[in-house]
């Protein structure tokens, strides 16, 4: 059996990490995707943790998240 292929995560760049922290203070939703899965969240900030940068959102249903940003695979701000 052959091992899984290794995911790609997003490069942060500064217009990247511009339209996330907009999309945080505007309130559109966000799509992203860690580890193959694809979650649809409402950003509401991002926190430092040890040596990496968390974002916090809340789905749909109401659940809060936390995504790891060296973990995010891709992201798209839904307007």
């Amino acid at each position: 059996m052959s091992p899984a292929p290794r995911r790609r995560h997003l490069q942060w760049t500064p217009d990247a990490m511009d339209r996330l922290e907009r999309a945080i203070v505007e309130g559109p939703r966000v799509q992203l995707s860690r580890r193959g899965t694809v979650y649809m969240v409402v950003p509401r900030e991002i926190r430092s943790r040890g040596p990496s940068e968390v974002l916090l959102g809340t789905t749909n249903a109401g659940h809060d998240l936390a995504f790891a940003l060296d973990e995010i695979e891709h992201f798209d701000v839904i307007w």
